[in-house]
């Protein structure tokens, strides 16, 4: 670790100092609760709070210094002030020099977008795994050291943990590192001081529009990812979104596209598919995989292009991705002893119900009817629910409204917004049961032999956030759970 001050600051652009630069810090912490004696404190203006504001409270649990964007207003003569015109890249900078700039020791890859990242980025990981090399990876589901499970809390990890974990994967010997990074964390520096081999774009649709305001500043927030991009790095962008052109305009990288219907330089075809698999045509080879959905083609495409993209042999790579299974809570389905399919995805955008509803469509055989449960994150974007719901309810025959991560919002306000996207016949096959277990317990009981259920907005996670407290709960616990009951009634 790089603990003198003075050379922490080299790479931040300061404006002024308060106090001596020599010495060492024994850590950085931007929350002012961790910062203990020697530590660095990086005062960082948030959504929710202001560093600024903690910065005495810092400083009475023996901060060593302070970077901020504005002095406070009485100088502790023991403590070293430093200003910066943003402590968010500040933070960034300092944290990567801390660690020694990890990501300048790794081949690091992250991809942005609406849907696909954590399914890319596991797949990524599980593929260099495969082909021999010692990886790192960043998912909203967990992070991985190599095969040490590292349980994540955020999309993108802030720059304090990010740095940590990346130089945890230089000493555990990782060539490779593979990230998602969230549009939150392009806007926020998280990643600003990381040194990225390549980008990949996915797509991007409607979501955290709460955060954003405007679909054109959520638009803008991904292309950042792509516009820092280093010109020695690559940018694989989908040629297939509207907006791919758009993330490539002003980059530096060399940029190569991958598609399905545009002309590109990585194609895939589908040829088949069935609910245990599909038959894909990459860059004219046949592949069999375990994976469902044009979504999920565009994702295998993606792993592929990026991984020719860094060298690795076409044949070697194909025979791994016909042999990987699918990724925890991404179009996972589980069948009764009666027949009846459920698919647990976390499909929480319109597009991507949209997405998992197509698939469903695709596969189904005949009359089978499809039952979705589906709701909407609390303190979340409200625009999307009507239109969730409205999309959902168009392209199923009976749709169950309920609650998501209700987080600090009344159930039923979500309901009702959701609710309004719906026009008459579309209530007619709607029921609204805001307790989830018993919406999951109802989609069950109106199914008959061949009918799909799809349960919707969770996938992988294992709890349900009510009022700031984290409940246990799994979507694919509680179906695993009816199926038994219902092939036992009995029990």
């Amino acid at each position: 670790m790089n603990n003198a001050l003075n050379n922490l600051l080299k790479e931040t652009d300061v404006l002024r100092i308060h106090g001596s630069t020599e010495g060492e810090v024994s850590g950085i912490a931007f929350d002012s609760r961790k910062v203990q004696p020697g530590v660095l404190f990086v005062a960082v203006r948030g959504t929710q709070s202001d560093g600024h504001d903690y910065i005495s409270s810092a400083v009475a649990s023996g901060a060593r210094a302070v970077v901020c964007e504005t002095l406070p207003a009485g100088l502790s003569t023991e403590v070293t002030y430093v200003v910066v015109k943003d402590s968010s890249l500040a933070l960034a900078n300092l944290a990567s020099a801390y660690h020694n700039h990890p990501s300048r020791e790794l081949k690091l890859v992250g991809i942005t977008g609406t849907n696909g990242k954590t399914t890319t980025i596991t797949l990524l990981h599980r593929l260099f795994t495969g082909l021999g090399y010692k990886a790192g990876c960043f998912t909203t589901i967990r992070n991985y050291i190599g095969n040490e499970v590292v349980e994540a809390t955020h999309t993108t990890p802030d720059p304090v943990q990010l740095n940590s974990l990346m130089s945890r994967m230089v000493e555990a010997g990782c060539e490779y590192a593979f990230m998602e990074v969230s549009s939150h964390a392009l806007v926020q520096n998280r990643v600003a001081s990381l040194v990225f081999a390549g980008g990949i774009f996915s797509n991007i649709t409607h979501d955290h529009l709460d955060y954003h305001k405007t679909f054109a500043e959520y638009v803008k927030a991904k292309k950042l990812f792509f516009d820092n991009m280093p010109a020695q790095s690559f940018s694989l962008i989908n040629a297939d979104d509207r907006n791919g052109t758009v993330m490539a305009q002003n980059t530096r990288s060399r940029v190569s596209y991958y598609g399905i219907r545009s002309m590109a330089d990585f194609k895939a075809r589908i040829i088949e598919s069935h609910f245990n698999g599909t038959m894909l045509n990459i860059d004219n080879t046949e592949i069999w995989t375990r994976f469902l959905g044009e979504f999920n083609a565009y994702n295998l495409l993606a792993v592929y292009a990026c991984a020719r993209l860094l060298g690795q042999d076409k044949e070697q790579v194909l025979q791994l991705l016909s042999s990987m299974e699918t990724v925890e809570g991404r179009f996972q389905y589980v069948q009764s002893p009666e027949g009846i399919t459920a698919v647990v995805d976390y499909a929480h955008t319109p597009d991507a119900i949209v997405n998992v509803l197509k698939t469903i469509a695709q596969i189904r055989k005949g009359n089978e009817k499809v039952i979705t449960v589906v709701g909407a994150g609390g303190n979340r974007d409200k625009t999307k629910r009507p239109i969730m719901a409205r999309v959902a309810a168009e392209m199923c025959d009976k749709l169950i409204l309920t609650s998501d991560n209700p987080r600090n919002e009344d159930p039923l306000d979500i309901l009702a917004d959701m609710k309004a996207g719906l026009d008459d016949n579309m209530l007619m096959k709607t029921i609204v049961q805001p307790d989830r277990r018993e919406a999951i317990k109802t989609a069950c009981m109106l199914a008959q032999k061949g009918d799909i259920i799809l349960i919707a907005g969770k996938g992988h996670e294992n709890y349900q956030e009510i009022k700031g407290v984290k409940h246990h709960f799994s979507d694919m616990e509680e179906v695993e759970q009816l199926f038994k009951i219902s092939s036992n009634p009995k029990q």
